[in-house]
């Protein structure tokens, strides 16, 4: 099987893709450690993937938990080139319904525990990130949901993805706040991946999948957990159809991407100024700049 350029990370819901054959379990070790499960390696109609469950198969891993950095950093030795975040959200707007599909264009950064960067300890890179989607990649999911023409999904292509720390959700203050600044949808993980995906030079787009309106909506309250739990479940099963969908598109007609030259111009420090033990550590993103 040839080595995979797509991947896919799975978030609340979608821990694995039924579809994958040829499947095979890879264990990596990255220097910011292990990830947060085994990459799961395989075809999806004939196209090399690599799956990675975002909190873990048995979803044990808080969102401040995540091994964001080894995460990406073990797509990044597989030699991926593209990733797919699937990712489950609230929405901040009436007619962003749950059980819609989002593929937003910007974030709004709330997290505060997370490091979100390859860089330091000798080295500096500042990366642009005013468009921190890739707009290939997100037209490419957008077409896919088009397609599969789903009875019961709305697609929404563009809109901000609010990116909170967690694991608890938001008070109605902070709800309402982010709808005054025009979010669209809240999420606990996408942006920190962005970023990280960014100077792995790694094209990103997010597939968010809305599960339930936050708690600025009237109805939140009468929201179960049985509710939540059934969105989860339906959105699992779509996802794995769009997914489907556009990674056949993508191995048809690979997109080249600006995030695939994005630390071109974004390293500051000379590279033989940069002390060996951190030139090791970051060999799978400067290895072709050295």
């Amino acid at each position: 099987m040839a080595d995979p350029k797509i991947g896919i990370i799975g978030g609340s819901g979608l821990y694995k893709m039924e579809a994958l054959k040829d499947v095979q379990e890879i264990s990596l070790d990255t220097p910011f450690g292990s990830p947060s499960d085994a990459l799961i390696t395989g075809t999806l109609d004939n196209i090399p993937v690599a799956f990675l469950a975002r909190h873990g198969r048995n979803h044990h891993l808080l969102p401040s938990e995540l091994p964001f950095r080894a995460n990406i950093h073990a797509m990044k030795q597989l030699g991926i080139e593209y990733i797919i975040s699937a990712s489950a959200v609230g929405s901040l707007k009436a007619d962003i319904k749950p059980l819609d599909m989002v593929i937003p264009d910007q974030f709004i950064d709330r997290t505060k525990n997370r490091i979100a960067t390859f860089f330091g300890e000798g080295i500096v890179a500042h990366i642009a990130f005013g468009d921190p989607v890739c707009g290939q990649l997100a037209g490419i999911l957008t077409k896919a949901i088009e397609n599969l023409n789903l009875p019961e999904v709305q697609s929404h292509r563009g809109g901000t993805y609010v990116c909170m720390e967690g694991p608890a959700f938001s008070t109605k203050a902070e709800s309402n706040l982010y709808r005054s600044w025009g979010a669209d949808i809240i999420g606990m993980t996408n942006l920190t991946e962005a970023k990280l995906a960014r100077e792995a030079e790694i094209a990103y787009a997010t597939l968010a999948l809305v599960t339930d309106y936050d708690c600025w909506h009237p109805d939140h309250d009468s929201v179960t957990v049985e509710m939540i739990i059934e969105h989860l479940h339906r959105n699992a099963a779509n996802a794995q159809k769009v997914i489907r969908e556009a990674v056949g598109q993508i191995g048809k007609n690979p997109p080249l991407s600006d995030a695939h030259s994005a630390l071109k111009y974004a390293i500051l420090t000379p590279l033989e100024k940069v002390p060996a033990t951190t030139r090791e550590k970051l060999a799978v993103f400067l290895q072709k700049y050295s």
